[in-house]
């Protein structure tokens, strides 16, 4: 069986923001995250669970969305509240948490712990 895949789209409308999509049980999860990715952990994201997508939206483009990094994906933990994983894009590896804070709010984490450089 294959990693599963991810992709992050850089989506234009209805008004400029991100959306990470996590290939799981058939579909892609989706949050939206309106100033992408976090570059330190220190400034988390805003992160909103938005509806399901099909699988064929892992390489979807049009005139307002197009495809800002892609890859494969890895979880490391999952509870009720946290999940923690690692992408596999083009530029490297990165490994987040998405931390659930209530309703269809969660924030992402850029963790401490990073693929290659904490681990012995």
């Amino acid at each position: 069986m294959s990693a599963p895949r991810f992709v992050l789209h850089d989506h234009r409308r209805p008004s400029p923001h991100f959306d990470l999509r996590l290939e799981e049980d058939g579909v892609l999860r989706s949050w939206a995250v309106p100033k992408g990715l976090p570059d330190d952990g220190r400034h988390d994201r805003l992160a909103i669970a938005v509806d399901d997508h099909d699988l064929d939206h892992v390489d979807f483009e049009d005139e307002h969305k197009s495809v800002a990094d892609t890859g494969t994906w890895e979880e490391h933990s999952r509870d009720d509240r946290r999940l923690v994983f690692t992408l596999h894009g083009r530029a490297g590896s990165r490994r987040f948490a998405l931390i659930h804070t209530g309703g269809t709010q969660w924030l992402l984490h850029l963790t401490k712990e990073q693929p290659g450089v904490n681990e012995s």
